[in-house]
């Protein structure tokens, strides 16, 4: 089994428009989350969300790239960007026949779907677009990657729900380290935020109308967000021949079911995903020193979690950290566990945990360690970064310090 590193990373997101600026933003508890923006929000009970402001994709991309790609293809392309090339890595021979692209995504084209459906529907109009189909598909974003870099190996789009992106870059870690490929390129995106898109969201009473507050007593939904974290998972001797600049070290996956309920989380189905990680990595849980949380901010997940997290980690839970930067970014939903993965490297490269910010109210059923408001300068060894989603699926991922 070869051991699987870090070695590019870029996001997009309402934090930043780059690795930089979002962990700056990390690093000063700044809130992302504001008015939304867009057609009709006034038709809309809830109007917050972590919106990615000031991006003009026209600047960036020409008439016909705007005409292929939907706005979560548009934030994969950014993002791909910034981590390919900081990577350093040129995809031509075998290195290009071999590395591929899995990325996550819970609804592909959601605005575009938005867009033609208002076409067809409200406008009346009986043709749309003749590209309406490869720019809405889920695997839209994951395709003009590999071909935008010529990446010829295995490709495809993971769709589980809020647990896609970490789905995506277990099966990226898992090819790497299987000896499958020397890099893979890996991530995800989501783009929601638009009037059919929250609408839906609204369906399920499960938003936030002012703040998302992870584990403080009065919480009361979370916030939806939007934007694209993408990364160069790389063989370590491949990078280190190569003197690559590594960021971090992944050592572990693990997946379950619930198999329970479609909406409901599980403390059961959550903990065999922890504690599998921790077997997967071959580590004990007192080597554990900070979990980045699914933390929505709803009352079921945030206790159910923190009930996982104590079951596993028995008296050691007392020891540890864990936060949810949702409080910062919002909820990106297939895209989440992306972004997420930033604040896991920062605390492992730089030793700073990102804070649980909008804490108010201490919660019986989550006393944990929630860094509350304010970043902290810790050194930590391994960290988990954990993935919950709707559908009952669980992926969890753990990573080292180099």
């Amino acid at each position: 089994m070869k051991r699987v590193v870090i070695t590019g990373a870029g996001t997009i997101n309402a934090l930043g428009q780059s690795v930089p600026e979002t962990l700056e933003a990390m690093r000063e508890g700044r809130c992302g989350i504001t008015d939304l923006e867009f057609r009709d929000v006034d038709r809309l009970s809830i109007k917050i969300g972590g919106q990615v402001k000031g991006f003009e994709p026209e600047a960036i991309f020409n008439r016909q790239q705007l005409t292929l790609y939907d706005r979560f293809t548009q934030f994969t392309l950014m993002a791909a960007q910034e981590a390919i090339t900081q990577s350093g890595l040129v995809f031509s021979g075998e290195l290009a026949a071999t590395t591929g692209v899995v990325l996550g995504t819970a609804g592909g084209g959601v605005s575009t779907w938005d867009d033609n459906y208002r076409s067809v529907y409200e406008d009346g109009k009986n043709r749309v677009h003749p590209f309406v189909v490869p720019k809405l598909m889920n695997n839209a974003a994951a395709s003009h990657v590999s071909m935008q870099y010529n990446l010829k190996g295995p490709s495809f789009t993971v769709s589980t729900a809020c647990a896609s992106s970490n789905h995506a870059m277990s099966q990226a870690f898992a090819m790497v380290r299987s000896g499958m490929s020397k890099a893979m390129v890996t991530g995800g995106s989501e783009s929601m935020l638009c009037f059919g898109g929250v609408k839906a969201w609204e369906g399920l009473r499960v938003m936030s109308r002012d703040a998302c507050r992870p584990f403080s007593a009065n919480r009361n939904g979370m916030v939806q967000g939007e934007g694209a974290g993408i990364f160069v998972f790389e063989e370590y001797e491949h990078a280190r021949a190569r003197g690559a600049d590594i960021m971090a070290e992944v050592v572990g996956f693990a997946m379950t079911s619930d198999a329970s309920d479609i909406v409901m989380p599980s403390k059961q189905g959550a903990a065999r995903a922890i504690s599998g990680a921790l077997t997967d990595a071959r580590i004990s849980r007192e080597k554990v020193g900070y979990i980045n949380a699914h933390g929505t901010g709803t009352a079921a997940n945030d206790k159910t979690e923190c009930a996982a997290v104590a079951d596993v980690f028995g008296t050691h839970a007392d020891a540890l950290m864990i936060s949810s930067t949702k409080s910062m970014h919002g909820h990106l939903i297939g895209g989440t566990g992306a972004v997420e993965l930033l604040a896991c490297i920062m605390a492992l490269r730089d030793g700073v945990i990102a804070p649980t910010i909008g804490y108010e109210e201490p919660d019986p059923e989550c006393a944990l360690d929630v860094v509350p408001n304010e970043a902290r300068e810790v050194k930590v060894e391994y960290v988990l970064s954990n993935a919950f989603a709707f559908g009952g699926l669980n992926a969890v991922l753990a990573l080292r310090r180099v």
